[in-house]
C-alpha cells in the first residue's frame, strides 16, 4: 500500500498472496510492467470502442494513449482494453439492435477485471448510451471520453453537415439538381476528417448529454476530433479518474433524478436528436432513476431552442465549440433557473462551480434566453392517442410549422423496403395530405428500431416542388434527420400495437400543441380488426437476435433488456486460482 490509501478493489488480485498473487501479476509483467506498479495504486480501466468498422470511432486508439498519460502522471496504473464498436454507419440491421449487447459486454468487462475505476471512450451515437449503460450497472468510478465530431464539412463554398445534406442531396440527386458525379464528389466534403457527424445528430447529442449528466469534463463533447485540446481533455480525464477512486465518485452518485432532469432540458436547448429520450431512459433504468415519456415533454415546455446548429438550424458543432460549447449553453440555461446547479459531477464540483466562468462567445450559435434561436415549446413533443397509447414523440424544430395541425387519409406500408420498392413510381397514390405510415420498424419487428422513419419523400412530390409531408413510424429517425415525422410509437405494430390496425385512407389526426395523434376509426371497428390482426412469424429462434426480440422492452421504457434493468454492482465471484 502507499500514500496511505485504503486497499482498493484491484488489490484482491494483485495484493494476494501466494499462487494467486504470483499468477495475475507475473503474467502483467509479460507487457514489461515492473513489479512497483502493483503496490496498491488505482488500476484504472480504459474502454476503447476503436474500429475501423465504426468510422466515428476508429481514432479512439490516440485518445486511449492520452488518457493513459493522464493516468500514470495521477500515479495510477492504466490497463486499456477493447469493446465491441457499435456504428450505425455500416451495421445491419441497425446498431441499435446491439446496443444492449455492447452495454452487457462493458458491464461484465468491468466487473470482471481488477478495475478500481474506468475511463470510457466512446464515438458515435450507440457507443455513448451502451458504455454509460453498462459503467452504471457495476457503479465503479467512471468518467466518460468521447471522441468529438469531425471538422465542418465543405462545399463549393458552403458549410455542409454530416447526415443532414445526405437527405438533402438525395432530394437534389432525385429532382435532377445534382448529377451522380456531383454527389460522388460531395461525400468526401462532409466527412474530411475523424470524428462523428458534426450535425447535432445523435453522436453529438449523447456527447452533450454526457456532458449535462455529469459525466463527462465541461467543455469536452464539442471540441474537434483533430483538436490537440480533445488530447487534452483526455489526458485531463485520465488525471481525474485516479482522484475520483480515491473519493470514491461513482455513477450513481453523479447521474440522479436531478442530473437526467438537467440533461432533458438541454437536450431540448441544443435542439438534441430524438434519440436521447430512448437512451436517457434506458440509462436510468440501470440506476433505478425512473423516467418516463411525461417528464420530457413537462421539463421541456418551458425551454427554448438556444443553438442553432443542423439540423434544426444553419452552424455545425465545431462552430458551437468556438461560440462557447456546452458551458455555455448551460450558464445560461442556469440564470434562468432552468436547471439544478448544485448536482455534482465527475470533476467533483457541482453544476453551477463547473460553468461560473462560461460565456456565449459567438451570439448566433449560442443565443441566449431574451432572443432565442426558436422559442420555447419548440423542442421535442410527446403524443398521445388512440394510435399510440404508451406515446409517440415529434422533433418540433425540425418540422415544418404548418404540418403541426394536420389532418390526412394514410398510406400503409409494412415495412420501409415495402415503401422504397414504389417511392419513385409517378402513378403513387399520394398527395401533400397524405400521412405516410410506416410499421414493423419497432424495437422487436425489425428488430432493432432502425433509423427509417424519415423516408424520403416521394419523387413525384419533390419534382411538384413538396417539401415536406407528415410520416408517422414505430422506428427510429437519425438525429441528423429532418421533418414532420412522429417516431418511437409505442407500442410497435408488431406487438399488436393500434399502428397494426391502420389501413389505407383512415384519417389521421396530428394536434402537436394539444400532443394528440390518433385515427378517426371508431373503436368498435378498430376492435373488428384487432380480431383478424395476426403478429409476424418469428423470424429468430437463436442466436443474440433472438435474445433480442424476446426480451426487449418497447421504445417508452428504452428498448433496453427487461433483465438488464438496475445495477448489479460490482462484487465479483470467488477466485478460482
Amino acid at each position: 500500500m502507499t500514500d496511505g490509501r485504503k486497499t482498493s478493489r484491484s488489490q484482491a488480485w494483485f495484493g494476494a498472496r501466494g499462487r494467486s498473487g504470483m499468477l495475475y501479476r507475473s503474467w502483467m509483467r509479460n507487457q514489461g510492467l515492473g513489479h512497483e506498479v502493483f503496490d496498491g495504486r488505482p488500476v484504472i480501466g480504459v474502454a476503447t470502442s476503436a474500429s475501423e468498422l465504426a468510422p466515428c470511432n476508429a481514432h479512439l486508439t490516440h485518445v486511449a494513449e492520452a488518457v493513459k498519460r493522464g493516468v500514470w502522471q495521477a500515479g495510477g496504473l492504466p490497463l486499456q482494453f477493447p469493446t465491441m464498436a457499435t456504428g450505425e454507419t455500416l451495421m445491419r440491421p441497425t446498431a441499435m439492435l446491439y446496443r444492449n449487447l455492447m452495454a452487457m459486454e462493458v458491464e461484465e468487462l468491468i466487473r470482471a477485471n481488477p478495475l478500481d475505476g474506468v475511463v470510457l471512450l466512446s464515438g458515435c451515437d450507440k457507443t455513448t448510451p451502451a458504455m454509460l449503460m453498462g459503467a452504471a450497472s457495476v457503479d465503479l468510478p467512471a468518467v466518460m471520453v468521447t471522441g468529438g465530431p469531425m471538422l465542418n464539412g465543405k462545399y463549393r463554398g458552403q458549410d455542409v453537415g454530416s447526415g443532414t445534406h445526405v437527405w438533402k442531396f438525395e432530394e437534389d440527386l432525385k429532382t435532377g439538381r445534382m448529377t451522380e458525379e456531383e454527389c460522388f464528389f460531395a461525400e468526401g466534403c462532409m466527412a474530411r476528417s475523424h470524428g462523428h457527424c458534426m450535425t447535432m445528430g445523435t453522436a453529438s447529442t449523447m456527447a452533450c448529454m454526457a456532458e449535462a449528466l455529469g459525466m463527462q469534463l465541461p467543455g469536452s463533447a464539442a471540441w474537434p476530433a483533430v483538436d490537440s485540446r480533445r488530447m487534452e481533455t483526455a489526458q485531463a480525464a485520465g488525471r481525474r479518474i485516479v482522484r475520483m477512486v480515491d473519493e470514491d465518485l461513482r455513477p450513481s452518485q453523479i447521474m440522479t433524478r436531478a442530473a437526467f432532469e438537467n440533461a432533458i432540458r438541454v437536450n431540448a436547448a441544443i435542439g438534441g436528436s430524438t434519440n436521447a429520450i430512448i437512451h436517457l431512459t434506458a440509462i436510468a433504468g440501470r440506476l433505478g432513476v425512473e423516467l418516463s415519456l411525461e417528464d420530457f415533454d413537462a421539463l421541456v415546455r418551458a425551454v427554448p431552442t438556444l443553438v442553432n446548429l443542423m439540423p434544426s438550424g444553419r452552424y455545425l458543432m465545431e462552430d458551437f465549440c468556438y461560440a462557447g460549447g456546452l458551458p455555455a449553453v448551460m450558464a445560461e440555461l442556469l440564470g434562468g433557473k432552468l436547471l439544478h446547479g448544485e448536482q455534482t459531477t465527475v470533476t467533483g464540483r457541482t453544476v453551477a462551480e463547473n460553468t461560473e466562468s462560461a460565456e456565449r462567445i459567438i451570439s448566433d450559435v449560442v443565443t441566449g434566453l431574451e432572443a432565442p434561436f426558436q422559442p420555447a415549446g419548440t423542442g421535442i413533443a410527446v403524443l398521445r392517442g388512440n394510435l399510440c397509447p404508451d406515446g409517440a414523440v415529434i422533433k418540433q424544430s425540425a418540422a415544418s410549422p404548418h404540418l403541426l395541425t394536420h389532418r390526412g387519409p394514410a398510406r400503409v406500408f409494412d415495412s420501409p423496403e415495402a415503401y422504397h420498392e414504389v417511392a419513385d413510381d409517378p402513378d403513387l397514390d399520394v398527395d401533400e395530405n397524405t400521412v405516410i405510415v410506416i410499421r414493423n420498424a419497432g424495437p422487436r419487428g425489425y428488430p432493432g428500431m432502425p433509423e427509417v422513419s424519415n423516408v424520403p419523400l416521394p419523387a413525384k412530390l419533390l419534382k411538384a416542388g413538396v417539401k415536406d409531408m407528415v410520416r408517422v413510424c414505430d422506428g427510429r429517425m437519425s438525429g441528423t434527420g429532418y421533418g414532420t415525422v412522429i417516431l418511437h410509437v409505442a407500442p410497435e405494430a408488431a406487438v399488436g400495437g393500434p399502428l397494426a390496425l391502420v389501413r389505407d385512407g383512415d384519417p389521421v389526426i396530428l394536434d402537436v400543441p394539444n400532443r394528440i395523434l390518433s385515427v378517426e376509426v371508431d373503436e368498435a371497428e378498430l376492435a373488428r380488426r384487432r380480431q383478424t390482426w395476426r403478429a409476424p412469424a418469428e423470424r429468430y429462434t437463436s442466436g443474440y437476435t433472438w435474445l433480442y426480440t424476446q426480451n426487449v422492452e418497447q421504445a417508452d421504457r428504452g428498448a433496453d433488456f427487461g433483465f438488464l434493468r438496475g445495477s448489479r454492482g460490482h462484487e465479483v465471484p470467488r477466485d478460482s486460482h
